[in-house]
């Protein structure tokens, strides 16, 4: 089951990457969130309960509601078209998205050891790729955040693996950063909204000192 998840958690990368609306790709990130809800479930078993909870908590309540629907506001409230505009076609998308997985794979059979398994690996290393891959490709900023979103969700599965060692102390700090993260990314979001409508980066070319 809990590979599984992880393999589900692998698809949602293939389709955030290749998706044209903007929402389709908030609510992947809300899967995302789910499938490390669950994957904490099974895979974090061994620690107390206090720290299963607060990690639990952190997936479930933060990254599958919280989060997006902090996105999904932002979104609305500035009025950002709901179409992605890539720098890349849907099937180069697919392709890196794929290389990268592959990449991720390999990577994965020389780090493994009785701690790292290859499937979480794997998992891990293709959602950082993908979400680093997914801020250079994209025009958007609320694009940018999204694939800072799916970065830091690779380094959150990639913690599970270890979490059964030192959950708060990995889990604590990732939240952390994502909660400051966001909030200076809507805080710049609003400011830049004030003057340009679509948010593209494009129109930061037009700013001057």
């Amino acid at each position: 089951m809990n590979n599984l998840l992880i393999i589900i958690f692998l698809i949602s990368l293939f389709y955030i990457a290749v998706s044209g609306r903007l929402f389709v790709c908030i609510n992947l990130l809300i899967l995302q969130g789910l499938m490390l809800f669950g994957i904490a479930f099974l895979s974090l078993r061994e620690i107390n309960i206090i720290n299963l909870l607060v990690v639990l908590t952190e997936t479930l309540l933060f990254k599958a509601i919280i989060l997006p629907y902090y996105i999904k506001k932002m979104v609305l409230k500035n009025k950002i078209k709901r179409q992605v505009s890539p720098f890349m076609s849907g099937f180069s998308s697919l392709m890196t998205v794929s290389i990268l997985i592959l990449l991720s794979f390999i990577m994965g059979i020389y780090l493994q050891n009785e701690q790292l398994k290859l499937i979480y690996i794997t998992a891990s290393f293709s959602g950082i790729m993908t979400g680093l891959f997914l801020i250079v490709s994209r025009k958007e900023i609320i694009q940018h955040i999204i694939g800072y979103i799916v970065l830091e969700n690779g380094i959150v599965l990639l913690s599970f693996s270890l979490g059964n060692e030192t959950p708060m102390a990995v889990n604590a700090g990732i939240l952390l950063d994502i909660l400051i993260s966001i909030l200076l990314f809507g805080l710049f979001m609003q400011r830049i909204a004030k003057r340009y409508k679509d948010l593209d980066i494009d129109q930061l070319n037009k700013l001057s000192d």
